[in-house]
């Protein structure tokens, strides 16, 4: 455990020891969380920001357009590949894009010598549960059949943040026995009962018509799933974020190893920000991964 790190108990839906990580920077965190504003803007803003921010990112020469299983997808590939990481993006199933997150995903594509595959899945509302874990899914199905011939190897990895993580695990489910390892950043695992009224907008529009019982069911919510035989994870939250309780719950129902942290003082989506607790994630999100394929 590094210099600062501690473990606590929570209550709820489950018990889980978690290791609050990185409160040396809470003062830091805390400031930042002071000054942010979260973008308040209609949807058609946010899908052209790509991940909701001012302005949208850039877009690298590196990444690759390409469709398989009749899916879009963005690749990256090192001049190295000793393994392929499925990532899928977030914004509450209705906003975000593959595209997105071009420079995160090149430097980790770079830096852990894994070929990264982002998805475009489908979004709400036009295209609501379960269009995006189908599109996830056939993604999925082609790279077990086809990575070996595309990147020289048969080492997956899959993961993503919030609405990412949440169809990370889905897949997970609906694709048994591919993956070697999952990285699952501030997801909703449980959407039959949110946090906070944007919460509720949110899985209103993924699963429109849906009852809170509905929303229960393991192909919408997984953390109500069998999770026995998934491999080994990776779970971050951090501790001011809403879906906090849906990670502890989670890390407490995972059969497999699990490595889980909640960063002290952090909001949600708090890696798509210019900080400390960000580049500390990003060193430990890729020694995970990159130990997941030796």
């Amino acid at each position: 455990m590094r210099k600062g790190d501690r473990t606590v108990s929570r209550t709820g839906a489950n018990v889980c020891d978690m290791k609050i990580i990185d409160e040396d920077c809470l003062t830091e965190t805390l400031e930042f969380n002071s000054r942010f504003e979260m973008p308040v803007a209609p949807l058609e803003v946010l899908r052209r920001n790509r991940l909701g921010g001012h302005t949208p990112p850039v877009r690298l020469p590196q990444g690759q357009d390409r469709t398989v299983a009749g899916v879009k997808v963005r690749v990256f590939m090192p001049d190295h590949i000793d393994g392929v990481y499925l990532h899928i993006h977030g914004g509450g199933w209705s906003f975000g894009s593959a595209d997105g997150q071009d420079e995160r995903l090149w430097r980790l594509a770079r830096e852990t010598r894994l070929a990264v595959v982002s998805v475009e899945y489908r979004l709400a509302p036009e295209h609501p549960f379960p269009a995006a874990p189908d599109d996830c899914e056939a993604v999925a199905r082609w790279l077990a059949e086809h990575a070996e011939a595309e990147f020289g190897t048969s080492r997956l990895l899959i993961g993503g943040e919030s609405a990412g993580a949440h169809l990370s695990v889905l897949t997970l489910l609906r694709v048994p026995g591919v993956f070697r390892a999952a990285n699952l950043v501030f997801g909703a695992y449980d959407l039959s009962t949110p946090k906070t009224e944007r919460l509720q907008r949110t899985y209103e529009l993924f699963t429109p018509g849906m009852t809170a019982e509905q929303r229960r069911d393991p192909a919408v919510s997984p953390l109500f799933a069998d999770l026995t035989g998934l491999p080994p994870a990776r779970i971050v939250v951090g501790a001011e974020d809403p879906l906090l309780d849906d990670s502890v719950a989670l890390a407490g129902r995972w059969q497999a190893p699990v490595e889980f942290g909640v960063v002290a003082g952090a909001m949600h989506g708090f890696t798509l920000h210019p900080l400390t607790i960000t580049e500390r994630d990003r060193r430990r999100e890729q020694d995970f991964l990159a130990g997941s394929v030796l």
